[in-house]
This record gives C-alpha cells, sequence and structure tokens, in this order.
C-alpha cells in the first residue's frame, strides 16, 4: 500500500480489548469506548464483542456510536445546541448535560429520558494545564454538592471524568475515595455513575485485580452501576503510521523528511510537545525525522537506526492510534494518510483511501 498510512493491527487491538472483558466481569463495571480518542468505525466490529457501548462528546459522535457499535449510546457535551438536542436524545439511552444550566434548559425536551449531570471533583491527575479538567475556572462540570443536591430529582447518575494517563492504581484510589468523602452522600442517590476514561488499566503490570475490587466495592457501596469510558486504554499500542523517507539532508543533525506530517497526522505530539515513538530505536545512526509540512517545528522526534537512512526507506511510528485518526487534518494539502487493518489472521486490507477530492469537499 501507499504511504502514508494508519494500520490498525487486531492481534495488537486484541489483548487490551481481553483486559478490558475481564475487568469488567470480575468488577461489574461497563465499558464504554470514548469516541473523542478513536472512532474508526471500521474495526468496532471487534471491539464491540468485548465493550458495552460508547460514549461522546458531539451530536456526531453520538450518531455515530448508535449506527456503528452495539450496545448503550451515551450522549455527553460540553454544551448542547437547541438545534441539536432532539437529536441527541433520539440516538441515545442516557444523555449527560454539564452544567445545572444546560440540565434546566432542556429539562422539559429530556423529560422521561435518563439523565446524568458532569461533576468536578476539581482534581486529577492530568499534567498538562491545557488537558486538565481541574484546571482553575473549569467549565468542566458542577463542583458545589449543595447545588448538584437541588437539582437532584432530575437526574440518576453522574459522570466524573478526572484521570489522565493514570497508571497509579494507588492515585486512582485516592481520587476516588476523595469523590467519596465530597459526593458520596449524593451518589448514594444515583443508580449509575461513570467514572470517565484516562485510567491507563490495560497498560504492563496494571494491577488489574485491584482496580476490579475497589470498582465492586464502590458499587455495592452506593448501590449504582459503574461505567468506564476507556479510549487510549482500548487502542494503545494497535496501530502505526507508516510512512515513507522522501529526502534527507544534514544541518548540524542527520534529517529524514517523510511524506507525513505530526500537524497534520499526529497533531497531539505539537500540542503537549511529544516525541513520536519508532522500535527498536536502536543502532549508531541518529536521526531527527520531520515531517513534509512547512511548519518550521514540524518534527516527529529523533530515533536510532542500524544504517543511514535514504529515500525510499519505511518507518514505521508506533502506538498512532488515540487522538490521530480523529484529529487530522488537510493542513498545507498534505495527502491524508489511509486507514488500512491487518486482520487476525495476518491478511491486511485498505478500508479508506482519501483523495484530491475529500481535500476540496472539506473546502468551499
Amino acid at each position: 500500500m501507499q504511504t502514508p498510512y494508519y494500520l490498525i493491527d487486531k492481534s495488537r487491538l486484541l489483548p487490551n480489548l481481553q483486559k478490558i472483558a475481564w475487568l469488567t466481569e470480575h468488577s461489574g463495571a461497563k465499558a464504554l469506548l470514548a469516541l473523542k480518542c478513536f472512532a474508526t468505525w471500521s474495526v468496532f466490529d471487534l471491539i464491540s464483542e468485548y465493550l458495552d457501548g460508547t460514549t461522546s462528546s458531539s451530536l456526531f459522535e453520538v450518531k455515530l456510536g448508535r449506527q456503528h457499535f452495539s450496545g448503550e449510546t451515551h450522549a455527553y457535551s460540553v454544551a448542547w445546541a437547541d438545534h441539536e438536542i432532539d437529536e441527541v436524545l433520539r440516538n441515545s439511552d442516557k444523555v449527560i448535560f454539564n452544567t445545572i444550566g444546560q440540565l434546566s434548559r432542556f429539562e422539559a425536551v429530556s423529560h422521561g429520558h435518563t439523565r446524568g449531570l458532569r461533576v468536578n471533583p476539581g482534581v486529577s491527575t492530568s499534567t498538562f494545564d491545557l488537558a486538565d479538567p481541574a484546571r482553575p475556572f473549569s467549565r468542566l462540570g458542577e463542583h458545589d454538592p449543595a447545588a448538584i443536591d437541588a437539582v437532584i430529582d432530575q437526574i440518576s447518575g453522574f459522570m466524573f471524568h478526572n484521570n489522565c494517563e493514570n497508571g497509579d492504581f494507588d492515585r486512582f484510589d485516592a481520587m476516588l475515595q476523595g469523590i467519596e468523602e465530597r459526593f458520596g452522600h449524593l451518589i448514594a442517590q444515583m443508580d449509575w455513575i461513570s467514572l470517565g476514561g484516562g485510567i491507563h488499566f490495560t497498560g504492563e503490570g496494571y494491577p488489574l485485580d485491584k482496580l476490579a475490587a475497589r470498582l465492586k466495592a464502590f458499587a455495592d457501596t452506593y448501590g449504582v452501576q459503574v461505567y468506564l469510558e476507556p479510549g487510549e486504554a482500548v487502542i494503545t499500542n494497535s496501530t502505526t503510521l507508516e510512512v515513507t523517507v522522501l529526502d534527507t539532508l544534514h544541518n548540524g543533525k542527520n534529517l529524514a523528511i517523510v511524506d507525513s506530517s505530526t500537524e497534520a497526522h499526529m497533531l497531539d505530539l505539537l500540542i503537549y510537545r511529544e516525541s513520536a515513538k519508532v522500535a527498536p530505536n536502536e543502532g549508531r545512526e541518529e536521526w531527527m525525522i520531520c515531517g513534509k509540512s512547512c511548519l518550521a517545528g514540524d518534527i516527529f522526534g529523533e530515533f536510532k537506526f542500524p544504517a543511514p537512512l535514504a529515500a525510499g526507506d519505511r518507518i514505521s511510528i508506533q502506538d498512532a492510534a488515540g487522538y490521530t485518526m480523529v484529529k487530522k487534518n488537510w493542513f498545507n494539502g498534505v495527502q491524508m494518510p489511509s486507514i488500512a487493518i491487518r486482520e487476525l489472521d495476518g491478511t491486511e486490507r485498505l478500508v479508506r483511501a482519501f483523495t484530491y477530492d475529500d481535500f476540496a469537499a472539506a473546502l468551499s
């Protein structure tokens, strides 16, 4: 296949799904795929065998979950618009409002629908202010127990989302305890509680047994159905971005320009100033891998190779599923990566290619 393309490997996706299935079986919790992280519906056939549904951040994600994923469809958005709320309700099993203001605004039209409210506990595990839901003056959820108590009869559940790439069970446990101490009297009046995503429980060595026991104890204590909303935990290490070296030069360092772009195809690398991953990243040759856009800082990172790179060489950028395909864009008109799947039997197939017509159609 012509590069660039994202290659989703089902054999690398499957171990994550099996861990999720084990966790839900032993904890009683349900798992919903967070479409804001990964929404490539061509592999929903496999993922839906192990997860219980989807959760969203917009009307379009709600509809995608309803149309392409079996199970429950949870509808959350930072703010619903008047013109979209009816469609949101038609396509969801639960609607979660971000604020009491939104709950009140749509109380009449959503009456009879299962409703929830996002609650901000004021603490998170995010190390980036940009992504911290508990940052000062955060708009993400209600924080005052007294204000929430005043509308408690209008909802049947809460959504807490304050974990971010949290692979530390003890940290998760401590934050959940803090939630219980502050909001436990309200939780006890609910039927269901979503603890959001950002718990890196499919990572190597994570104590799944402890997490299962903690979730089960929480559910039993308050008499609630617990939901998790994994995104990265579902697809971590499952996908590569396959690229080809187009040119090389030396300007104090060895530079290789590839047929892809961080700004267009792996935007979070730029947003969070992080390096891509290349494996095995070993050898005597050190090279900076550069994107082909005009942005001076379009850099994937610096890596080691066993031999000098040359035009035509292939490179696999690792762990390229989360927040990539959902964020890819047409900056500079750079060819958008195709999407391919490696099936469990090892065969590969192209499921989507993008053309000039797609580029033109995205404009006016």
